[in-house]
């Protein structure tokens, strides 16, 4: 099996529930999985200590787990039109995968939630894309083939999967939300078995 890494910081849940349909789409296609992985809290007085396993959902990220993955799908929430600061805290540490090269070629995509509708979703993707390109990796968006991008009054965006939760982060994922998320991890699973192929 060929691994996918999906990994994503949620702070309400509506990331982690992409995340989940992201990784049903990757395992539609076959020889191919997905490791679901998330990133600690970022503390804003002082250098929080996290235990090594979270106390529900994904593991921590590693290094090692984007070192090996034959593609990614990154998700955040969106903090004022940005990537939330635990996962960009995150991809900061990743220099040592830049100076070796290890994610050059690689296919990635990225996807997000906010509160309101034009609350961000685009300038959150392209947020989350800058260093992944720095890193030489292959930037996958939806394209309009996708027809729920044409008919959503959700989220869904060609740059990448996204969601409307609400102001009170409550609003579940819509249905062409959740096809959406499937397919862009299909899509992502079947280029990456194709590179590697």
């Amino acid at each position: 099996m060929t691994d996918i890494l999906i990994l994503y910081y949620s702070r309400y849940g509506a990331v982690a529930n992409m995340a989940q349909l992201i990784a049903r789409g990757v395992e539609e296609v076959p020889g191919m999985q997905a490791r679901l992985r998330t990133v600690p809290e970022v503390s804003t007085v002082c250098e929080t200590v996290q235990d090594s396993i979270p106390p529900h959902g994904a593991p921590y990220v590693t290094l090692d787990d984007l070192r090996n993955c034959a593609g990614l799908a990154l998700g955040s929430p969106t903090r004022f039109g940005n990537m939330a600061a635990a996962l960009k805290y995150f991809l900061d540490s990743t220099s040592p995968l830049w100076l070796s090269g290890a994610l050059i070629g690689k296919p990635a995509a990225v996807f997000t939630s906010t509160s309101t509708l034009h609350g961000g979703q685009e300038s959150t993707l392209l947020s989350m894309m800058l260093p992944l390109m720095h890193h030489g990796m292959l930037m996958m968006g939806l394209p309009y083939s996708e027809t729920d991008l044409l008919n959503t009054t959700t989220g869904g965006t060609p740059y990448g999967a996204s969601h409307l939760a609400g102001l009170d982060s409550k609003t579940p994922l819509s249905e062409e939300e959740k096809r959406l998320c499937r397919a862009l991890g299909k899509r992502l699973a079947e280029t990456a078995k194709r590179l590697a192929g």
